[in-house]
Formats: structure tokens, C-alpha cells, sequence
């Protein structure tokens, strides 16, 4: 894959996932082929046997899901088309979708970060379909990342495509690399937000917080 605007625009923003300059360079047959060969290494080191009828499919089905699945969104051509409509009713107060499904993968350990994003924004001329809200976080999510940027990106992205700064973002989230290893706390959330324009005024950022609370 050659490089295109979208990838340029990848890896030179601040916020931007920690990419090599080449990193659109190769297709995505080619990393699959090489992230399973190099996941079968890593198994045999473990002992396991590839040759087992439970394992032998083991590392094809690994590079796949990488590549296609959970870090599709290192994929600038993954990046979601915005639908945006006309403000043909003149709505002025801040539209709130909450409950997103987040699943991410945390970037330290390789293990996933499970949780809901909750967003909202006030229009400036235009509306973006609400699907294209989850697709958004979906996009960023799937790749290895941490919370902030995480947050941060998806704002980012709304606000550029609605050309509005008045975004607000919180994430809820637990990290599996707490859970499952280390201090193994299966209580614990992470707790991340972005306020951006009008949500950095006090009733403007409790209202949604309100909202999101019900």
C-alpha cells in the first residue's frame, strides 16, 4: 500500500499511534503471511506442538485477526467515511451517544482494554449519521493503544469532521493488563475524558455528565 494523505495525516499529528514511516508500505497478505510464520516461532518456543489438530491452524488464524480484526484501524483505509447531514432544524443543544462499545488492546502487554465511550457534540451546520459515531471509536480502538490517546483521538477526529470544537468524550474502561497479570484487580476502571469549545464551561460539562450518569 502506497502512501496516501491519510497516512501522512497518521503519523503527523501529536496524538498519533507510534507508527514507522513505512508502515503503510507493505499489503496486508504480506503481514499476514510474515505475523504467522513469526507467531508459530513464538509457540514452538513456548513447547507447544503445531503439529496438534488444535494448534497446527494456530498462527494463521493469530495474523488474520491482527491484521483484519482487532488492529484493522492501523489501516488508514479503514478510516471511516463521516455521512454528514444539513442542521435543517436548527438543533442548538449538544446531541449525546452513549454506551459505545470499546474494545481496544493495550499497547504495554498486548492484552485487552474492555469498556463503553460515551461522546457528544454540538453541531456547527451539520449532523454526522449516529452509526458513524461507533464506527469512529471503533476505527481507533482497533489498534495497540492507551486510554488517553485513545480519548483524545477519537475528539479529535469528531471535531475535525464536524469542524466544531465544542466535543466532549469520556472513556470507562478496564485494562486486562491489571486484571489478568500483575496486581490481578478485577474491580478497578479507568476513567478518561476530553472537553472541547463550549463542554469546558462548568453547566455545559455537568450537563453531560449528567446525561451520561442515567
Amino acid at each position: 500500500m502506497q502512501n496516501d494523505s491519510s497516512s501522512l495525516n497518521i503519523l503527523n499529528t501529536k496524538t498519533s499511534t507510534p507508527l514507522k514511516e513505512d508502515a503503510f508500505l507493505m499489503d496486508d497478505e504480506m503481514k499476514i503471511s510474515l505475523i504467522s510464520e513469526r507467531f508459530g516461532e513464538i509457540l514452538e518456543i513456548l513447547g507447544l506442538d503445531l503439529s496438534n489438530d488444535s494448534l497446527k491452524g494456530t498462527p494463521d488464524r493469530i495474523a488474520k485477526m491482527y491484521v483484519k480484526e482487532i488492529f484493522s484501524g492501523l489501516n488508514p483505509a479503514n478510516r471511516p467515511e463521516p455521512t454528514l447531514f444539513d442542521n435543517s432544524f436548527s438543533y442548538g443543544e449538544m446531541l449525546v451517544e452513549k454506551n459505545i462499545s470499546v474494545f481496544s488492546n493495550c499497547e504495554h502487554h498486548f492484552v485487552p482494554i474492555t469498556g463503553k465511550a460515551h461522546v457528544a457534540y454540538v453541531s456547527s451546520g451539520k449532523v454526522i449519521g449516529l452509526s458513524k459515531l461507533n464506527r469512529i471509536v471503533q476505527y481507533y480502538a482497533q489498534r495497540p493503544q492507551i486510554q488517553e490517546r485513545l480519548t483524545i483521538q477519537i475528539a479529535e477526529e469528531i471535531a475535525q469532521v464536524l469542524a466544531t470544537d465544542d466535543v466532549a468524550v469520556m472513556i470507562d474502561a478496564n485494562h486486562h493488563c491489571v486484571s489478568a497479570r500483575g496486581i490481578r484487580d478485577i474491580s478497578s476502571s479507568t476513567i478518561t475524558t476530553y472537553f472541547g469549545g463550549q463542554f469546558k464551561d462548568k453547566d455545559k460539562k455537568n450537563e453531560f455528565l449528567t446525561y451520561i450518569s442515567k
